[in-house]
């Protein structure tokens, strides 16, 4: 696609909740992820030529409910019918996805649908909050404080969403792959509980 003519991710994101349904009215921060999270997935498959669900985790069926229900703009900039009818994880992910589906807030659609995003998005090299299109960190911890609560309520000491994400698959098996006797005495501290400095995906996309 040339350059010029290309849509930035900020407009993709203002299209996307160009037509708010009553839904998405209602629950402004869910909308928002949302479309943070379908901004990453369009701007992805512009680049790539991979699918939205390749993206986000999403099958057809899902991404069909989710966008009629919250984002229908968002239809508008991707082929549906082109989007797979299965969406195969790998172990990794499914690991993953298995942990955030015991610990999600209810079996609501819209929980059902965080799950799988925040599952695929953790599988990205960047920071969890970028990969998501989210704006800060902190909006990351309010999405885990919102779908994920009892899981969230864990993280007491703060601790890097991915990383602690596999603290917990480790705890859950019953062996840690941390060689310190406390965080507070490991070396590697700052890779696990630093700052996540970084622009948000959205102003890099734009940016490129």
């Amino acid at each position: 696609m040339d350059a010029k003519t290309a849509p930035t991710a900020e407009s993709i994101y203002v299209s996307i909740l160009s037509e708010p349904t009553s839904l998405a009215t209602a629950h402004p921060f869910a909308a928002h992820v949302l479309a943070c999270a379908l901004t990453m997935g369009v701007m992805e498959s512009l680049e790539t030529g991979a699918t939205i669900s390749c993206a986000l985790g999403l099958d057809r069926r899902a991404l069909n409910q989710l966008t009629l229900q919250w984002a229908p703009a968002a239809r508008d900039l991707f082929d549906l019918v082109r989007e797979p009818q299965d969406c195969a994880r790998d172990e990794e992910e499914e690991q993953l996805h298995r942990l955030l589906t015991r610990f999600r807030a209810d079996p609501s659609p819209l929980c059902a649908w965080m799950t799988a995003i925040v599952a695929r998005r953790a599988m990205s090299p960047r920071h969890l909050w970028q990969d998501l299109g989210l704006l800060e960190r902190s909006e990351l911890t309010r999405l885990m404080n919102e779908w994920f609560p009892t899981l969230a309520a864990a993280n007491t000491d703060n601790m890097k969403w991915k990383k602690f994400f596999y603290r917990k698959l480790c705890e859950l098996e019953g062996f840690s792959l941390c060689v310190a006797p406390t965080c507070g005495e490991c070396g590697d501290f700052d890779n696990c509980f630093g700052e996540e400095h970084g622009a948000s995906a959205l102003a890099r996309l734009t940016r490129r």
